[in-house]
């Protein structure tokens, strides 16, 4: 099914868009001073398995069913938004500045009430780019508490990805004598001086992969992204100065990589480096060559089924 451009690209980075899902369970935990929600679906007494979704500020909550049905019957899956996202923001927004060191608190100890509430001493966490770089403060800083770590589209040295890309679309920007997008390029810094270069960098992005936006598209795009960067702007720039690569050689639980070939948004190569020299008790990589950023709902069925047949089954639980 097509959908509008805009859509796409919401998709790509912010994601929360509407998809048909069987009825969850909805829970309010208090953490980090707010109200939070997260949901289950499943069975309560299989492993657990929770989501951090991507953005940030991008709930998956109305597109899990895509990417969870089949491991609904395998285990109990947790979906959180987090804060100022999606039904927590409906509930609450946050009542002090969204830094990353809260949202890794937040994490942790959304983790540690999960474990309590079900009884359990460990569970799968999944991260999607935005939620990979908690879910890798999780391994890096509690690896006792998760049977696997299983990252999608994983942000590893976003500085250096972002810069490739910049440098990328100039190189065709040149090649082409598109002026236009040459003197926009020009503007953009990394990290991210304002929302105006990222949505240039975006906006050139899909223009150049075939995607071109119409100017109605255009317009909503930017006034989204200027909306967005008033809250999360500066705990973005603080995720993307971090490297991997230097900061976390070693993960001491298992670790799982899910990479589109076609993602440039977090560099699928720099995301293959990284996983050739991280160190870990057990790690495996899946690509997808006709994937792009969200491998987690463009290979869903896939995906669930590694998860079942290669993760579980071969993970300590």
């Amino acid at each position: 099914m097509k959908r509008s451009l805009l859509i796409l690209f919401i998709i790509a980075l912010f994601t929360n868009s509407t998809f048909a899902q069987s009825a969850p369970i909805y829970d309010t935990l208090s953490v980090g001073n707010i109200k939070q929600v997260v949901s289950y679906s499943g069975n309560k007494d299989l492993p657990l398995i929770l989501f951090l979704h991507g953005g940030p500020a991008s709930s998956r909550m109305k597109q899990a069913a895509v990417f969870s049905s089949d491991l609904q019957k395998s285990f109990m899956v947790v979906q959180w938004d987090q804060r100022d996202a999606g039904r927590t923001l409906a509930l609450n927004k946050s009542t002090v500045p969204n830094t990353l060191e809260l949202m890794e608190s937040d994490t942790y100890e959304v983790i540690t009430l999960l474990l309590k509430k079900f009884n359990r001493k460990k569970l799968y966490l999944v991260g999607e780019s935005w939620g990979t770089v908690l879910g890798f403060k999780m391994a890096e800083k509690h690896p006792e508490l998760l049977n696997a770590y299983i990252a999608f589209s994983p942000v590893v040295n976003q500085t250096k990805s972002e810069l490739i890309l910049l440098d990328k679309l100039k190189s065709e920007a040149k090649e082409k004598g598109d002026l236009l997008a040459q003197k926009e390029l020009n503007t953009v810094k990394v990290p991210f001086e304002n929302y105006e270069q990222i949505y240039v960098l975006r906006k050139w992005m899909f223009d150049y992969d075939g995607h071109k936006f119409s100017e109605s598209d255009l317009s909503v795009l930017k006034t989204f992204l200027e909306d967005w960067s008033k809250v999360w702007l500066p705990t973005w720039n603080a995720a993307i100065r971090q490297n991997l690569f230097v900061q976390l050689p070693e993960i001491k639980c298992p670790v799982y990589f899910f990479i589109g070939e076609k993602d440039f948004q977090t560099n699928f190569n720099l995301a293959k480096d990284y996983f050739k020299q991280l160190k870990a008790p057990k790690k495996d990589i899946f690509l997808f060559e006709n994937a792009g950023h969200s491998v987690l709902t463009e290979e869903a069925k896939e995906v669930q089924r590694i998860i079942i047949e290669d993760i579980l089954k071969n993970t300590d639980k």
